[in-house]
């Protein structure tokens, strides 16, 4: 067992004969390729089958996918005698798939507030960012998207949200889950530990009820039961309806994430904090929950990749987001339907921002782990 003892003394400051010395650990060197694959008798044995599976499926792969694959074509009738892929499906529906059935002539607006989303995105990542003005922007934004797409103002056609579908809607379905769906969690997890009777017990009521369903069945009552609750004249968008369920859904689902983190903050901090004369809120604010996020980044990420995939369950309540509109696309009945390549599509932009979530993960357990709070 590695003791303080025998930790390497490194300077980490060059000051001469003042240098301060401090403990770090070892270096974690990464065993070497060989040893992994072949190191024990199970590895060997994995990795001789991974290379038959992948030895037998590549070449198929191979010709399917690119030498009797069919790239270009005005309709369907090459692709029905063809028997490889038929990637033109792709570049004659890309359209469709991406924004639904959205105006023709009118896609540069949903074309237009996506790419803004995504640069508002990039912007939020370095936590130098994160700041009120972030805060601003993000508001900014999201006014911006719902200007575009709807319309009705300053000159652009009205679009009602029936005819929004595609990638806008699991965009801004998933960011209005988490964004607002983050904070209630994270009240939600204060008040599940509160030592108040009242808010302990509204908190676990409803984290647990929600967490009993299946969001099938939220957005089931969203969609059904709600505008039969409401009053007679009194309706609600079906977008927004769906958005609430998810918000509700991801935010009793980020409540025990973050609850997680804050059982795993020592009540030390809390009364170090009390004795330096900092108020609840300044401790939870500057204390605990900084802490408490740090040591929950994993399950966190988890959370998030799996509510930007829940948002292809908006189908059952008749919403077209990115699956639904490739869906849609496949119905034409001039092309053959090819299903594989439709959804090697639609799973490639999933996995572009799935895997770009797990990254930025990496990236900010990497600087927790330095000690870098921005």
């Amino acid at each position: 067992m590695t003791t303080a003892s025998n930790l390497p003394l490194e300077p980490i400051a060059d000051a001469g004969d003042n240098a301060v010395l401090a403990l770090r650990p070892p270096a974690r060197r990464k065993a070497p390729i060989a040893q992994v694959l072949f190191g024990t008798i199970g590895n060997t044995l994995l990795t001789l089958a991974t290379a038959a599976i992948l030895l037998a499926a590549v070449p198929r792969l191979i010709q399917w996918g690119i030498l009797d694959s069919i790239w270009t074509a005005t309709d369907g009738s090459a692709c029905r005698e063809a028997s490889g892929a038929c990637w033109a499906f792709l570049r004659a529906k890309f359209r469709q798939i991406l924004f639904g059935i959205y105006p023709p002539d009118q896609q540069w607006r949903p074309l237009l507030a996506v790419t803004m989303l995504f640069c508002v995105i990039l912007y939020s990542l370095p936590p130098r960012n994160w700041d009120r003005f972030l805060v601003f922007l993000w508001c900014i934004a999201v006014a911006c998207f719902l200007v575009l797409m709807q319309g009705g103002v300053l000159g652009l056609t009205l679009v009602p949200t029936a005819y929004w579908g595609g990638l806008p809607v699991t965009l801004i379905l998933a960011v209005s889950a988490l964004g607002i769906g983050f904070p209630f969690g994270v009240i939600l997890a204060l008040g599940r530990r509160s030592a108040l009777p009242v808010p302990r017990i509204l908190s676990v009521g409803l984290i647990e009820v929600i967490r009993g369903l299946p969001l099938v069945s939220l957005l089931f009552m969203s969609s059904i039961m709600l505008p039969i609750m409401l009053p007679e004249g009194l309706t609600i968008d079906k977008l927004a309806r769906a958005g609430v369920a998810l918000t509700i859904f991801s935010a009793a689902y980020l409540a025990e994430v973050v609850r997680g983190g804050l059982q795993a903050i020592p009540e030390g901090q809390a009364e170090a904090a009390r004795a330096l004369g900092l108020s609840w809120v300044d401790t939870i604010r500057q204390v605990i929950l900084p802490q408490a996020l740090q040591k929950v980044i994993p399950p966190l990420t988890n959370t998030v990749i799996v509510m930007v995939k829940n948002t292809a369950l908006v189908l059952v309540v008749g919403l077209f987001d990115l699956l639904s509109s490739g869906k849609a696309a496949l119905a034409d009945p001039s092309w053959p339907s090819p299903f594989a390549e439709t959804y090697l599509f639609i799973a490639m932009i999933y996995f572009v921002i799935c895997f770009g979530i797990s990254r930025y993960s990496l990236y900010l357990e990497r600087r927790a782990a330095a000690g870098q709070v921005r």
